[in-house]
């Protein structure tokens, strides 16, 4: 034989007598677009070239620059401003202040509780007092620090568990929200009882590129924003209502989004330069500095939580008992949701009979707290876990045994009271990570030594180095929750050979874009599909968080895709008697089940535009009740993890090696983006884990820039091994697909915490955690 691959006599075997010769074998070609396709994203070029449009490089003739003059104090009662100075100075052409708003003085996304510009008081350090707009971004800095602030100070609040009996901070008071969630027998009781006080940072999203927007005033006395929203429409709404004037004289134009984990949501840029354009007749800019960034965005929320889990001597969960605090900042925000959340998901992925929780939200004097991956499930998820980890010790069972002897299935019930209805494939993914090898120990590579914590030039040896494995199980759900009206409209125009998508829904990061044109490229069969850019002519959309735009979004894209082949194999159909279900679409041909049909889409169209929109509004969901009862969620995701670390024991340097992932998916849309997106969520985990951590004193942000505030870099992050995506789709969402990002966010910080765990001896309580938190005793070699 001279070779294999081939057909037969291609292999120089003989064909037998009275054969035919055998054809060569086609090669099946792989799809090059559609679902499941890793489909670069379009702006990607641009992005990588530099060119792309954010809007720091927006410009306009007359252009204006903008500066915020921001309060220095945590809390304050604000005697006096004075902007004569600054009003007086060469180039400025506006100074203004809350005296100078015309409409609503105060916004928020749930609650209206923020003021656009402190008038009585200052809540946060950080916090607007007035706006300046000049012919120089220098003059406009120097006018905002010469607007002379007479403020009498005040004792901040700082400590969410003395918010309850300090002064109000608020006309609305102190108090959020409390959710008392009661489930089961109070009296029930385990064999064995562990407790435990865990504490969870301030992690700040710390987007690649810090906020800014572009305001153009219009001729018709509205104005127009230019900026990254994640909820155009909601800003909007907010805009108007600031600027006393109807919602379609403002419009919103949503550019490039460098970056978005909640941060996006606050508007408080937005306001204070439509203002200034609408005074000045001119474009205004601004662009944050990383310290404005720092000061003014929502951060995740700092939580204290206490736990008590009751269970049997096999270690069977009896009753999990659970106090919850949530420091919100100065503001509501979406802390209520966020509470929401953490109350609902305190006990994890774990059958449990009998659960009582106490959760509350309170504001405090510390910077703002909102939306960000996973909020309030992340918090609460170190917890349960850590309180896992100390039942396996207390019974002397593995940590991954005690785990899928508890573990939650499809079918079970949530504290709440809510039946998990979607796939819950939970200990398949705790088991794929549990038996995936384990990297190799570096002690037989001399040129390894960079592997260890510290790196070469760290003060450790080798021999203090110890290696601990650890594990995290989490949860979060997708869309809004408790009745929140999840809707999204889209419309699918299609020209000759070419499909438009119109729709809202903001590209973060999360790929949207692209899966807009997989999805008509999926149901239409064309190759070339353009998504126009989102600004609020267009119809609604909702923000972009929780999943929503791979669900609802997607969901009404797909739904006019198919709107618009029914338009356009109808005709074909009734012409050759047959129904349009027995037509074909694909590489742009129109084929029959029988092949007597074949044509282009561009020769069916003929010369005609086709195009439809459609909505697509997942179940509705009830608001939890006054025991934390109620089916809030229209959906669930489940991640696990296991971390590997090498933790030097003397020093408390703490190096993750390894993270090994098994993700419940329901469906790969995209897998170049689905690994792009596990990967940074694993990243972002192990900094909450590790570095991340805004500090504060007296409410004071400490060091707000990127030299204090310790972001993971690519020397930081382990290599992550996606062991397992399991798709078991779910039969209520489009495609089946279910949320990718946030669930490894969620549960990557409590499998490192649980490695450091391992390693040390040592209970690891507090994230991020602290070298003293890995510091043990008991010294050994790596791998002990």
């Amino acid at each position: 034989m001279t070779g294999m691959g081939g057909s037969a006599g291609a292999a120089g075997i003989p064909d037998l007598p009275g054969m035919a010769p055998s054809a060569p074998a086609t090669p099946t070609e792989p799809p090059t677009h559609g679902l499941g396709v890793s489909l670069p994203a379009a702006d990607a070029a641009a992005k990588t070239q530099g060119v792309f449009p954010y809007a720091a490089d927006l410009w306009a003739e007359g252009l204006l620059w903008a500066a915020l003059l921001r309060s220095p104090h945590p809390h304050a009662r604000i005697v006096s401003i004075d902007t004569s100075a600054a009003a007086a100075m060469a180039g400025v052409r506006a100074v203004i202040t809350h005296a100078d708003v015309p409409g609503d003085a105060a916004h928020g996304r749930g609650v209206a509780d923020r003021p656009v510009f402190a008038s009585e008081l200052v809540r946060h350090h950080g916090e607007p007092i007035a706006a300046v707009a000049a012919d120089h971004p220098d003059t406009a800095r120097l006018a905002a620090a010469a607007i002379a602030v007479e403020y009498e100070l005040l004792e901040p609040v700082t400590d969410p568990e003395q918010a309850f009996a300090a002064a109000p901070l608020h006309p609305d008071g102190n108090l959020i929200r409390h959710i008392p969630l009661r489930f089961g027998d109070p009296e029930a009781t385990g064999e064995v009882i562990v407790e435990g006080l865990y504490r969870i940072g301030r992690q700040d999203p710390a987007p690649i590129g810090a906020e800014a927007a572009l305001a153009v005033p219009r001729p018709d006395g509205g104005v127009e924003i230019y900026t990254a929203s994640t909820d155009p429409h909601a800003d909007r709404d907010l805009a108007a209502a600031c600027f006393g004037l109807a919602p379609e004289r403002v419009k919103i134009v949503v550019t490039g989004v460098p970056g978005a984990m909640g941060d996006r949501e606050d508007p408080g840029i937005q306001l204070p330069l439509g203002l200034l354009a609408l005074r000045t007749g001119h474009p205004v800019k601004l662009a944050a500095t990383r310290e404005e960034s720092f000061l003014a965005h929502p951060h995740r929320h700092p939580t204290l939580l206490r736990y008590r889990h009751h269970a049997d001597a096999e270690g069977k969960l009896v009753k999990v008992e659970a106090q919850i605090l949530l420091d919100a900042g100065a503001y509501a925000d979406s802390s209520a949701e966020a509470l929401a959340a953490a109350v609902s998901f305190a006990c994890g992925p774990y059958v449990v009979p009998h659960a009582f929780v106490e959760g509350w939200a309170v504001r405090t004097n510390n910077p703002p707290s909102g939306h960000v991956r996973g909020e309030g499930a992340m918090q609460v998820c170190a917890a349960y876990e850590g309180q896992m980890d100390k039942l396996a010790a207390r019974l002397g069972i593995d940590p991954a045994e005690i785990r899928l002897r508890n573990i939650m299935a499809t079918g079970d019930l949530l504290p709440t009271g809510q039946t998990v209805t979607c796939p819950a494939p939970v200990a398949e993914l705790l088991r794929a990570v549990r038996d995936f090898p384990l990297p190799a120990l570096p002690l037989d590579d001399p040129e390894a030594d960079w592997l260890l914590p510290g790196g070469p030039e760290g003060a450790g040896e080798p021999g203090a180095v110890r290696r601990g494995v650890g594990y995290g199980v989490g949860m979060v759900h997708m869309l809004g929750a408790e009745g929140a009206d999840e809707v999204s409209t889209a419309t699918v125009k299609v020209t000759g050979s070419v499909a438009t998508v119109i729709c809202a829904a903001v590209e973060t990061g999360q790929g949207f874009s692209t899966l807009a044109r997989q999805i008509v490229q999926e149901v239409l069969g064309l190759e070339e599909v353009y998504v126009a850019p989102v600004d609020t002519d267009q119809p609604p959309c909702g923000p972009a968080a929780h999943g929503r735009h791979t669900w609802v979004s997607g969901g009404a894209v797909e739904r006019a895709a198919r709107m618009v082949r029914t338009q356009l194999l109808q005709p074909l159909a009734h012409q050759f008697g047959m129904s349009h279900e027995l037509l074909t679409i694909a590489d742009g041909k129109i084929t029959s089940y029988d092949g007597v049909l074949s044509t282009t889409v561009a020769e069916a169209l003929d010369g005609k535009e086709l195009w439809a929109t459609a909505q697509c509004r997942p179940h509705p969901t009830e608001p939890l009740d006054d025991t934390g009862q109620g089916d809030a969620f229209v959906g669930l995701a489940f991640c696990a993890v296991r971390a590997v670390v090498d933790v030097d024991v003397e020093l408390g340097s703490v190096r993750v090696v390894e993270m090994a992932v098994a993700q419940d998916v329901g469906r790969v849309l995209n897998p170049r983006q689905a690994h792009a997106r596990i990967e940074a969520g694993i990243t972002q985990g192990v900094g909450a884990a590790l570095t991340e951590n805004l500090r504060t004193t007296g409410g004071l942000v400490r060091r707000p820039d990127l030299t204090g505030y310790s972001l993971p870099t690519s020397l930081d992050t382990p290599d992550i091994r996606i062991v397992k995506l399991v798709e078991e789709r779910d039969v209520v969402a489009p495609f089946g697909a279910k949320a990718i990002s946030a669930v490894p966010v969620v549960t990557s910080p409590a499998a490192v915490a649980a490695a450091v765990r391992a390693a040390t001896g040592r209970p690891v309580n507090r994230l991020p955690i602290r070298p003293q938190s890995a510091v043990s005793s008991n010294a050994g070699g790596l791998g002990g």
